[in-house]
């Protein structure tokens, strides 16, 4: 069974406005997916469609099997949806502990038990566990979002550009941090700017273009394709 299957999903932000013109995908469990393709193709909006941000006026959501495709941003939270939005993803005001307190909702009482898992994991955020999210560098941002986004113990985590914004070296430590997320289990969608590092790490990726996907195939041979390299990925 998918851990996720999108079906012809239309979907857009004004009343006659469509960005999503049918896309479909799926992520089965274990892997790493990523969705390339140029600026205004929908990538960013598919992800918000998914997480229940956008309601979509056709097509089919489904997750491990359940049809959640009318369900809001909280049910499908609550179902093992988590999602990090490229910006506004941490509370800057808050310290790190903050941050992850305020987003263990779903199970108040084992938060903390959660947030002690995770600084074990990212022990820059140890370090940090007192200081506001706003000090932190841009790197040590993207893992508290993603910190974050693991205090509802997802089931599938959707990730938009996570690398954005930051420095060749901090990008790689986001990237390791994915692979390491996926090797524990946990099944990744994501949207990346950087094309070609991201396919070489996924299992599978999808080349969007006009709001659906028109290719597919695993990371490492897309990456490869002189058509899509060509197009896409810059040579």
């Amino acid at each position: 069974m998918s851990v996720l299957a999108v079906e012809a999903l239309v979907a857009g932000y004004g009343a006659a406005e469509e960005i999503l013109k049918g896309a479909s995908l799926h992520v089965e469990p274990g892997e790493i997916v990523s969705i390339i393709g140029p600026n205004g193709a929908g990538k960013s909006t598919f992800l918000k469609a998914v997480a229940g941000l956008l309601q979509p006026r056709a097509g089919t959501i489904r997750f491990a099997g359940t049809d959640v495709t009318r369900r809001d941003p909280q049910g499908r939270a609550r179902a093992g949806i988590s999602f990090v939005p490229q910006e506004r993803n941490v509370f800057g005001s808050l310290t790190v502990a903050e941050n992850l307190e305020i987003s263990g909702y779903l199970d108040p009482a084992g938060a903390q038990g959660r947030a002690a898992r995770l600084y074990e994991r990212y022990p820059v955020l140890a370090e940090k566990r007192h200081a506001l999210a706003r000090t932190l560098s841009g790197g040590q941002r993207q893992i508290l979002a993603m910190a974050m986004g693991l205090m509802t113990e997802p089931k599938l985590m959707l990730l938009d550009e996570p690398t954005a914004g930051l420095s060749p070296k901090a990008a790689d430590d986001l990237f390791d941090a994915v692979v390491n997320l996926n090797r524990g289990g946990l099944p990744i969608l994501m949207v990346e700017q950087h094309a070609v590092e991201a396919l070489a790490v996924s299992t599978r990726g999808y080349v969007f273009v006009a709001g659906r996907e028109s290719a597919e195939g695993a990371g490492p041979a897309l990456a490869s394709d002189p058509e899509i390299r060509r197009l896409f990925l810059g040579g």
